[in-house]
């Protein structure tokens, strides 16, 4: 597919996730988010599950996590039209509560779509949510943080998720330096 094919089937998507009133979460979310950016990208970034902000706006990592997340690109030398961001789960679980794995469960087929579509090279995990989803419950994101793995012919990078370095300070140079190896 082309870009402008991979992005009318991503909008085809986004409709389908609108539609979809089985999804566990919709009913107490104010908007979808299904995922934006270049639906040609290199690189998907996948975190857990859109925040208030998020909700409110209807867009992925516009929060202060986001912020910090669009400074970790930018120090690649990449932006936001150079790679796509999503969600494991595209509607806000209620007061930020972690996702049950039932609603992981409903989500996914919509995050495997994407995949499909957009055909990455590398997906960057962030947060334990997605790290376990796409390498395994067994791993954990101190361990192997920054060390690419082998998924169905795509690179995986695990990564903190940025929300972690506003409440630890002194994760903020780990994530740079792991971001530094994505372009690796």
């Amino acid at each position: 597919m082309n870009k402008k094919e991979k992005q009318q089937a991503l909008d085809e998507l986004n409709a389908k996730i609108a539609a979809d009133t089985d999804l566990p979460l919709k009913v107490a979310a104010t908007n979808d988010v299904p995922g934006e950016g270049n639906p040609d990208a290199d690189i998907l970034f996948v975190g857990e599950a859109p925040g208030a902000k998020e909700d409110e706006l209807g867009r992925p990592f516009v929060g202060a996590a986001g912020k910090f997340l669009d400074e970790l690109i930018a120090s690649i030398g990449l932006s936001r039209e150079d790679i796509f961001i999503a969600n494991l789960i595209k509607h806000r679980p209620p007061n930020n509560r972690d996702p049950l794995p039932e609603e992981i469960a409903a989500y996914v087929p919509y995050l495997e779509r994407q995949i499909e579509i957009i055909e990455p090279k590398v997906i960057v995990t962030l947060g334990r949510y997605s790290l376990q989803y796409f390498l395994g419950d067994s791993l954990t994101i101190s361990k192997i943080h920054g060390q690419p793995k082998r998924r169905g012919g795509r690179v995986v990078m695990p990564m903190y998720h940025p929300a972690a370095a506003l409440y630890s300070g002194n994760l903020r140079p780990v994530l740079k330096e792991d971001f530094a190896k994505i372009l690796k």
